[in-house]
């Protein structure tokens, strides 16, 4: 079983990806690229359903 220090850390690191992926997000659409930021925010949802997951973890530590 994961560590609450673990969950955290996995937390942080998603967090920063989350992040990151929005700034690239914002660089396709203003390209032009559809296929691309279809796939990036398909990758967001997944993120987002991840952290959920791992505050849903740490809180019940």
């Amino acid at each position: 079983m994961a560590t609450k220090s673990d969950i955290q850390s996995q937390i942080a690191e998603l967090k920063m990806d989350y992040i990151n992926l929005q700034g690239d997000l914002e660089k396709l659409e203003s390209l032009g690229h559809a296929d691309s930021v279809t796939k990036a925010v398909e990758r967001l949802n997944t993120l987002e359903e991840r952290l959920a997951d791992l505050n849903k973890q740490l809180a019940a530590l």
